[in-house]
């Protein structure tokens, strides 16, 4: 079992590092979005988690930036009808701990917003790891935890027409600052974030 791999970051793509070890050995590991937007520079140093798959037409390296992001990947596996590709689709779509508040509040609107998962293919997620993701905490974290007005928050930048991943970080990082904490408040905070990018 590969369970880490460190070394310099010799070559990014949205979905994939390759990473050369100081024994002279190169690895490509697969990567969900927060991975990716969290790369150092070409010739750094970098350190992933991973979680080896192996398939008949071959072998694949899944890397991630903490433990916690690869033990919820490694649970998204175990639901029925996920595969490695849409495990790391769902934690492109999503933070971690939005996928581990998903599971454990048997929130099927937040699983279909990830492409590729319908209604049944939520429930279905759902049955089988509800009772089982309560083993997996969600992350520690430095910023303050998102709070249901936060998480209405989000939701308002959804239907805006962001996508998951970015109106929960734009609202973090409100929430983060010290800002006001009614939805309305958080939402233009975040779209004054969004906004100036």
């Amino acid at each position: 079992m590969i369970s880490q791999v460190r070394g310099t970051l010799m070559h990014r793509e949205l979905d994939r590092v390759e990473i050369m070890t100081a024994g002279g050995v190169a690895y490509e590991c697969l990567i969900p979005l927060p991975v990716f937007e969290s790369l150092p520079a070409i010739g750094d140093t970098l350190t992933l988690h991973t979680h080896l798959v192996v398939l008949e037409h071959g072998w694949n390296l899944y890397g991630f930036s903490h433990a916690h992001e690869r033990a919820v990947f490694q649970k998204l596996l175990h639901a029925k009808g996920v595969g490695p590709a849409l495990a790391l689709g769902i934690l492109s779509a999503l933070t971690t701990d939005r996928v581990v508040r998903a599971l454990q509040e048997k929130d099927v609107t937040t699983l279909m917003r990830v492409p590729r998962v319908g209604r049944k293919k939520a429930e279905q997620i759902i049955l089988d790891l509800a009772d089982k993701i309560d083993t997996v905490s969600l992350a520690p974290t430095t910023g303050t935890a998102p709070s249901p007005v936060g998480d209405d928050a989000v939701r308002a930048l959804v239907a805006l027409g962001y996508n998951q991943m970015e109106a929960d970080r734009a609202v973090r990082a409100v929430v983060d600052s010290g800002a006001p904490r009614d939805v309305s408040a958080l939402v233009r905070g975040a779209l004054s974030r969004l906004t100036a990018k």
